[in-house]
């Protein structure tokens, strides 16, 4: 998949130790896979970050597919809609240090994720 790649060499770049680098891959990796799943595809934009004397690599996740109804159902641990192991989205969240969830049912999702550098 391109966007670990890409998250990859955005973490190298920015100074994410190889365990975060590893973090963000994976919470990426999870979030595109529900935007394919679950939303019937999407975009993925991604870039380093800072504010505050502070770096990090940030990815916003959009779809136009169904809107998640219940979000507090689908963040938590074990629950799926689907054949998933239930980790998707409350994996993402433990994985990074910012995730912002909006969703509109019946008109999509967009999630943001940040890591940031220690």
């Amino acid at each position: 998949m391109q966007i670990r790649q890409s998250i990859r060499a955005l973490a190298q770049r920015c100074g994410l130790s190889l365990v975060d680098q590893t973090k963000m891959i994976t919470a990426a990796s999870e979030l595109a896979r529900n935007t394919l799943t679950y939303g019937g595809g999407g975009t993925v934009k991604a870039g380093t970050v800072s504010t505050h004397g502070r770096r990090g690599v940030a990815a916003v996740f959009e779809d136009s597919g169904p809107g998640i109804p219940d979000v507090e159902q689908a963040m938590t641990d074990g629950w799926t809609s689907g054949s998933g192991l239930g980790l998707g989205l409350s994996g993402a969240r433990r994985l990074v240090d910012d995730f912002e969830l909006s969703t509109v049912p019946g008109e999509g999702t967009v999630v943001t994720i940040i890591k940031w550098v220690r």
